[in-house]
């Protein structure tokens, strides 16, 4: 069985960075793709970020792009999502997510396992 265990999440200030990280495990476990989600409540699922892990392909969403990178320590097993300027428009709970096959989407449905998600906060 596939787990994804986020950690990293927090309190933070505007402004601050912030690393979140993904460790997953389980038994031949090997995606194709994996990426972040976040959500608020009353709000829908929103994309992050994402890397294909054959080439190193990246996509963000519109949130992230520009102040954000997603990468992957494949020794570790273990994705990480960087992420400076926070505002408080960046607080949601950040879900770590897995594909098991292609395509590259930033489509919640492409996505075959979900972390328990990990809390962010963004103080003003």
């Amino acid at each position: 069985q596939v787990q994804l265990v986020e950690s990293g999440g927090g309190l933070v200030q505007a402004g601050d960075s912030l690393r979140l990280s993904c460790t997953a495990s389980g038994r031949a476990f090997s995606p194709y793709a994996m990426g972040w989600f976040r959500q608020t409540p009353g709000k829908e699922r929103e994309f992050v970020a994402a890397i294909e892990l054959e080439y190193g392909m990246t996509r963000y969403g519109d949130a992230a792009l520009g102040r954000s990178t997603v990468s992957r320590d494949n020794r570790k097993n273990t994705l990480y999502l960087q992420m400076n300027n926070l505002t408080p428009w960046d607080t949601a709970i950040y879900y770590c997510v897995a594909a098991r096959s292609p395509p590259f989407s930033n489509s919640a449905s492409r996505y075959n396992y979900w972390g328990q998600g990990t809390q962010v906060t963004v103080s003003s």
